[in-house]
């Protein structure tokens, strides 16, 4: 197999910037990709809610734009921060010596729930 150049995925300039060979020897470009870099990208009005996997369960995101170019609001919801509400549940009757391990079985992370 030949190796080619990756095209670019999308064109949207609005989001995306131009290629670099065509920042360096296009007018157009170069002051799109300025206009990018400087003011940021303009997210359109509205709210999205977008759910992933990971490997501890599901990452979400809601951002709600008001059409400028940083979010009015944006909330992360990481798996582990749900992941602590089992202790409540799953901690009565057990000995003190006995969270550690249950913690481990559930695979917190304490540094995830801050989000």
């Amino acid at each position: 197999y030949e190796k080619s150049e990756p095209q670019l995925m999308a064109h949207a300039p609005e989001y995306i910037s131009a290629p670099k060979e065509d920042i360096m020897t296009q007018n157009y470009s170069l002051m799109q990709h300025f206009v990018l870099v400087t003011q940021g990208m303009r997210p359109p009005k509205g709210e999205v809610y977008v759910a992933t996997e990971s490997p501890k369960g599901e990452l979400a995101y809601m951002i709600v734009s008001d059409g400028t170019p940083y979010a009015y609001k944006m909330k992360l919801r990481a798996p582990s921060f749900w992941h602590t509400g089992l202790l409540e549940d799953l901690l009565p009757g057990h000995q003190l010596a006995d969270v550690v391990t249950i913690i481990g079985n559930l695979n917190i992370v304490f540094g995830e729930i801050d989000r």
